[in-house]
């Protein structure tokens, strides 16, 4: 697809697998054994923030280009109804499935499930075969606040130099979230962490470096520096895989412990997708292998990817018999991935995307007169 960045859907396909690892370690336990492959293992959920980035930098970079070049701003009733279309047929089919087979839930519980609502409700159980789910009304909430924070840094970058304005706008949003992570552990209040403030920082990441992309095109600092930004990027894994960022189970970890693992996770999917997203030269090796057609095919069927693999792995380990925690992992991961990436091939070609070409089918808007106030010329890449 010509309009898509082989590499960063590289980045997704990574973080998909990631978010299934992670899933077929915690089902089987291994994730909870000793040992520095349980504690790598157990902070897959790393590709959540790398997710969240992504959307932060590919939705808001058309606002940045915008405000910094002056071209047509996106229209958010259009924008909305292709984000839905992009993210709810896929996302029905699964989750109707799942709360059908083993839900249990009534009419209210199901509304609350199909509206991405279930976040909203800490006290409600959450079915088997749904508890990845936990991320997708954040991104919604993301999807329906980001016209009014684009059209507010807008606003903010008028009368001075728009590239610099709006970095500065968005880096007051970092402290929305450490503002919610410290409310949330002074009042014990953990359902916070499924309210998108708490996650606001990883959206500003990205939306920080749709900026600098637009601004820089390419920067050569990047392009020179990527190797050394990747190792660094895991040797902060490696500081994020101990204990100073918490506990590995669902214990809730301490304020400290809650800011050093957002600061850390944070600084990994920065240095992870800075080398892609501002220093995009396809001949370059980690763009042969991150962009290469089988990742880049892997990275767009990626959401229909992450909404299988956990009902399928529930159905596998109630098909076996399994105890909890006690599954074999070899033949979980195996069977899993295989029965998932098939159902992610047939729901994308069949649901995904004709959803998107329904999105594209949608009539334009009359286009808008040109901006009168000029805007700064991005230097050139």
């Amino acid at each position: 697809m010509k309009n898509r960045d082989a590499a960063l859907d590289g980045v997704r396909a990574c973080a998909a697998l990631g978010v299934w690892l992670l899933h077929v370690g915690s089902n089987t336990g291994v994730m909870y054994r000793e040992g520095m492959y349980a504690w790598l293992m157990a902070r897959l959920g790393i590709a959540v923030p790398i997710f969240f980035l992504l959307s932060g930098l590919l939705l808001y970079r058309p606002w940045a280009r915008a405000a910094i070049e002056g071209t047509e701003r996106p229209r958010p009733v259009t924008y909305l109804w292709r984000r839905v279309l992009r993210v709810m047929p896929v996302y029905w089919l699964v989750t109707a499935l799942a709360l059908w087979a083993w839900g249990g839930l009534d009419w209210t519980g199901w509304v609350k499930w199909l509206l991405l609502l279930q976040n909203y409700f800490p006290g409600d159980p959450t079915p088997d075969g749904l508890y990845q789910m936990w991320t997708l009304p954040i991104e919604m909430a993301f999807y329906v606040a980001l016209p009014l924070l684009a059209w507010a840094l807008d606003r903010w970058a008028r009368g001075g130099n728009r590239p610099v304005r709006l970095l500065t706008g968005i880096g007051l949003l970092p402290l929305v979230s450490v503002a919610t992570i410290v409310v949330a552990r002074l009042t014990d209040r953990p359902e916070f962490g499924l309210w998108l403030p708490y996650h606001l920082v990883f959206f500003a990441c990205g939306m920080a470096m749709a900026v600098l992309s637009v601004w820089l095109k390419e920067s050569r600092a990047i392009d020179a520096l990527a190797p050394q930004l990747l190792v660094l990027a895991f040797l902060l894994y490696g500081v994020l895989s101990t204990g100073l960022a918490g506990p590995r189970t669902l214990t809730l970890p301490t304020l400290g412990e809650s800011l050093l693992r957002t600061s850390l996770e944070a600084a990994v999917a920065v240095l992870l997708v800075a080398p892609f997203a501002l220093a995009p030269r396809a001949d370059s090796l980690r763009h042969r292998v991150l962009g290469n057609p089988v990742v880049a095919y892997f990275g767009r069927i990626s959401y229909s990817f992450f909404l299988w693999h956990a009902p399928v792995i529930t159905l596998q380990l109630k098909l076996t018999g399994a105890q909890p925690f006690q599954g074999d992992f070899p033949s979980v991961a195996v069977l899993s991935f295989i029965v998932t990436l098939l159902l992610s091939v047939g729901s994308y070609h069949l649901v995904e995307a004709t959803a998107l070409r329904l999105s594209r089918r949608r009539p334009a808007p009359a286009p808008r007169p040109a901006a009168r106030e000029a805007a700064p010329a991005a230097p050139a890449g």
